[in-house]
Parts: C-alpha cells; structure tokens; sequence
C-alpha cells in the first residue's frame, strides 16, 4: 500500500464529479490513508480557506465510517486545516477508492479556532431524507460526530493518529 498509485473516485448522486491519482500512504483494513495534489484547475477560494496549485492533502477514507477526513497543508508544509466530507463508507476496489459525497461538509482550521459546518441547504435541497432515510440519518450524525470531536480537546488529530 505504501507508495502505491491509487486513483480516488469522488461520485455524488451516482456520477463521477471528478477523478485524481493519489499515493497510498498507509492501509490498516479500515481507514485507508493517501496522499494528493490538490486536484482541481486553479485556485478555489471559500473565503475561510483558499486551496490552490501546490497544496498537499492527506486524505484519510474509511470503510465502515460515514466521512473522510483531508488534512491540507501549503506545498511547503503549513498546515493549513482539515476539510472533512461526509460521505457513505469508501469503497476500495483495485486501485480505486470510490466515495459517495452527501453534501455535508465540516471545516476546521489549523488552530482548531474555526469550526465551520458547511452545505447543509444542500443535504437538505438533495432530497437523501426522502429517497434514503437510512443514509440521511448516518449522514447528519456523522457531521455530528466529527463537528464533537473537531470540538473537543483532543481536536480532529486524535481521529488520525
């Protein structure tokens, strides 16, 4: 697993929103950990954070929990945060580590200052309490669970060590 090239398969609803390689980091049966370029065409700028050409995640995918959880730093190392996405539970297959995004997302920045709950008019405009309760519940306490643990003393690193 280590060094290993992996492709992540990010799917929303079914359809690929977008696909990028990544370098196993480490695979323990649950949590399966990479490491990516950031991905996307030029700078996305969210006003709390900018990701940019250079910048490093370390995305951590498990297999029998409801989000990821990406560490971000700039190309030189500074940490700049963690974006967590809650996803359904990622599935490893070859190469590929596919993940479903459920609209939720939690922000959190390096100082553990800011801790921003985010998209949550988009869960509630996509329709998941109605077509997959089940999920729309694991979905809500997910967020949930890692807006507690953002919160807490031990901060999002404790899920990472």
């Amino acid at each position: 697993m280590n060094g290993q090239q992996l492709t992540v398969v990010l799917t929303k609803a079914g359809r690929t929103r977008i696909r990028y390689p990544a370098v196993g980091v480490a695979d323990d049966g649950d949590r399966i950990s990479v490491r990516a370029p950031w991905a996307a065409d030029g700078v996305r700028d969210f006003g709390f954070v900018r990701f940019e050409p250079g910048d490093v995640f370390v995305e951590h995918f498990w297999r029998t929990r409801w989000y990821a959880v990406k560490e971000v730093r700039t190309g030189a190392g500074v940490l700049k945060g963690w974006y967590c996405d809650v996803t359904r539970p990622a599935l490893v297959r070859g190469t590929e580590i596919v993940v479903d995004d459920l609209d939720l997302d939690l922000w959190v920045s390096a100082d553990g200052s800011r801790v921003l709950r985010l998209d949550e008019d988009e869960f509630a405009a996509s329709g998941l309490r109605t077509s997959d309760p089940e999920a729309a519940a694991q979905a809500v306490r997910a967020l949930d669970a890692l807006d507690d643990q953002a919160r807490s003393a031990a901060g999002l690193a404790a899920l990472l060590g």
